[in-house]
């Protein structure tokens, strides 16, 4: 299994599914979501009419239409409000939900952006602990995925993966 941390747009990684930091109606936003929504053409927007909603903590799956990704997960993660809110548990239901559609299609590669660190305001620091806690876990239970990348989109990112202990 390879798990890494790397510096990059996600939107130009050719692996099976690229996640997407994703609100629960689906629709197009800012930061990563509206970079991949802009880089996959108007058909993702359609296509995330016909899954949506999705609740947060859970993910839907669409196809990647312009990406090099074949696949699109959209995870919604929780909106940050002090961290009694439930918003580890429902960070991490994001990513294992993820994690659980590329395992029920059959996926061997996927990339995720840090979900919820944007306009969500969740903290880097306890998200990216949350999230390769949340990845590893689901991982050893059994998965069909042989790569995992977190594509961060700073320097500052990629220290924050690093700390928790995801090779760069």
């Amino acid at each position: 299994m390879d798990l890494s941390a790397r510096i990059v747009d996600i939107t130009t990684l050719d692996v099976d599914a690229i996640v997407n930091a994703a609100n629960e109606q689906l629709a197009p936003g800012g930061g990563v979501c509206g970079a991949i929504h802009r880089a996959a053409g108007p058909e993702l927007a359609r296509a995330c009419v016909a899954v949506a909603p999705c609740p947060t903590g859970d993910a839907r799956l669409t196809p990647g239409f312009r990406l090099p990704a074949r696949f699109v997960v959209h995870a919604v993660g929780p909106v940050w409000h002090g961290g009694n809110a439930g918003e580890p548990e429902l960070l991490a239901g994001a990513y294992r939900a993820a994690l659980r559609l590329a395992n029920t299609h059959g996926l061997r590669s996927i990339a995720f952006p840090a979900i919820s660190t944007g306009i969500y305001g969740y903290p880097l620091e306890p998200a990216t602990e949350v999230a390769v806690h949340a990845v590893r876990s689901e991982l050893a239970a059994g998965s069909t995925l042989h790569q995992v990348v977190f594509a961060c989109f700073g320097p500052e990112v990629l220290a924050a993966y690093s700390h928790a202990g995801v090779a760069a």
